[in-house]
């Protein structure tokens, strides 16, 4: 792609301040919005939640997800909630223009993944964090408020949507997979 390709992107905004970003893409009304799925270090809310939240006011702006968080899980959720396109921020510059430009112009763009995601619940998601935390069964039961049968029915059911036979895989996977968040120590 020649540069002369690339004189379709006209403007181009950072915002780091969540609180404002519904009025910037009301007014400012761009093509694309780019969005992190880890927004951390300026807001309480992940980047999926924004994207969900910019989607469901009705705002023309087409969504991409740019991360370095490209787990299956996360793909999946984009594609979910409605967002245009999932890119590795590893990408080359060039790439990404080219990717954005299709995107622009009506394309969606989503890698694909050999891994097959299987959907848990929130339930399950929960559990399978406290399995990662440490947490034994009777534990887990304490803190979800449910016995320790339907704790163990979770985990089976985790077990076979995971196609694992143990917590320690069933928690490797669920970080593969995205299911399970990183914990940084502050």
């Amino acid at each position: 792609m020649a540069f002369e390709d690339y004189v379709q992107i006209n403007q181009f905004s950072i915002i780091q301040d969540i609180d404002h970003v519904m009025s910037v893409i009301e007014n400012v009304k761009p093509d694309i919005t780019l969005i992190d799925i880890n927004l951390s270090n300026i807001s309480n809310e992940d980047g999926l939640e924004l994207a969900k939240n910019i989607i469901n006011r009705g705002c023309k702006t087409k969504i991409v997800m740019l991360t370095g968080y490209d787990l299956p899980v996360y793909r999946h959720e984009a594609k979910k909630i409605g967002v245009s396109g999932f890119i590795n921020k590893n990408i080359m510059p060039d790439k990404l223009l080219e990717i954005l430009i299709d995107i622009n112009n009506g394309t969606y763009y989503f890698p694909k993944s050999s891994e097959i995601v299987e959907e848990l619940t929130d339930s399950e998601k929960q559990i399978l964090q406290l399995l990662a935390n440490g947490y034994k069964r009777k534990d887990i039961a304490s803190i979800v408020f449910a016995s320790e049968r339907t704790v163990s029915n979770h985990i089976q059911h985790i077990f076979d949507k995971l196609n694992v036979s143990s917590s320690l895989e069933a928690v490797t996977k669920g970080i593969n997979f995205g299911y399970i968040q990183p914990s940084y120590n502050e």
